[in-house]
């Protein structure tokens, strides 16, 4: 039995010294690469922030060797331009409709505008008999004339984006008083004076010219509400000019065609246009920018 034992002890020891010596051998060969690795992580590092380093100075949008400042930040005035949106996107919804629905008279609108002569026009006659399209229309180009005024007068500077609805109600409700006065002047002027038919006529050149001008002033306003400033102000100088250029179209389509029916002069009627179509919008436009800065 001693034998066996001695056998067994003879035989396993190798094995168990073999065995210890690969274990030490392994670990001192891990102690020395983790030393080599640490050696080279020393070597390495430097040369890393030293080239960091050179290129942060070289880069002169970081600025990283200048004098550091202090940069005060302010909350952001947030302004939400979704009412103008829709107000806008109802308008051109409803011009649409018109045009879907009133094709017809949508060119004849154009063909009547750009006819030199409505005597004796068949077109015309035809505009004047459809009541409904041409109340429509006139309510699109009061709008659009409400909207454009607005965005002129947040352009210059004489209103604020705090309440955008209210300015435009308040614009478009002084449109729809100019005109509406105007409409009922001339009525009545007509009914007087027993010039039924040139009233009439007069009244039909400036609605028609005014539903033209709205519907022209549309991209425009498109523009002026969400475009950037340089093409805002080219297309305020643009909206500007048009709206001047019709009224002046107004002007001499109207004479050319009553002048023939009344006996008046140019002057004359340049006074009645002045009177009755320039001084009233100004005093409106004044009183309306008294208005704003006072409550707005």
């Amino acid at each position: 039995m001693k034998q066996v034992v001695y056998f067994l002890i003879f035989i396993a020891f190798p094995v168990l010294v073999f065995a210890q010596n690969a274990d030490s051998f392994l670990v001192k060969k891990n102690a020395d690469s983790i030393l080599v690795k640490k050696d080279t992580v020393k070597i390495f590092i430097p040369s890393y922030q030293t080239a960091l380093q050179n290129i942060l100075k070289e880069n002169s949008y970081l600025n990283s060797t200048g004098k550091p400042f202090a940069m005060i930040t302010y909350p952001r005035k947030k302004t939400s331009q979704e009412s103008i949106f829709y107000v806008i996107l109802i308008v051109i919804a409803l011009l649409s409709s018109l045009r879907f629905f009133y094709v017809r008279y949508f060119n004849n609108l154009f063909r009547v505008f750009f006819n030199t002569s409505l005597r004796q026009n068949q077109l015309t006659d035809q505009l004047l008999q459809a009541k409904l399209p041409s109340l429509l229309f006139n309510i699109v180009s009061v709008a659009s004339g409400g909207l454009f005024f607005y965005f002129l007068l947040e352009y210059f500077g004489w209103v604020t984006e705090s309440k955008p609805l209210k300015v435009i109600i308040l614009c478009t409700l002084c449109i729809t008083a100019i005109y509406l006065t105007k409409y009922i002047t001339l009525k009545f002027t007509g009914w007087v004076t027993g010039f039924n038919i040139v009233t009439n006529t007069y009244i039909f050149i400036i609605f028609l010219i005014n539903k033209i001008l709205g519907i022209f002033l549309l991209p425009f306003i498109i523009i002026m509400a969400f475009s950037v400033p340089i093409l805002i102000k080219v297309s305020v100088l643009l909206a500007i000019s048009l709206t001047a250029l019709m009224f002046l179209f107004r002007f001499f389509r109207s004479y050319g065609l009553l002048k023939s029916m009344l006996k008046i002069s140019q002057l004359h009627f340049i006074m009645y246009i002045i009177g009755i179509e320039i001084v009233p919008v100004l005093l409106i436009y004044k009183g309306l920018i008294l208005l704003l800065s006072k409550n707005i």
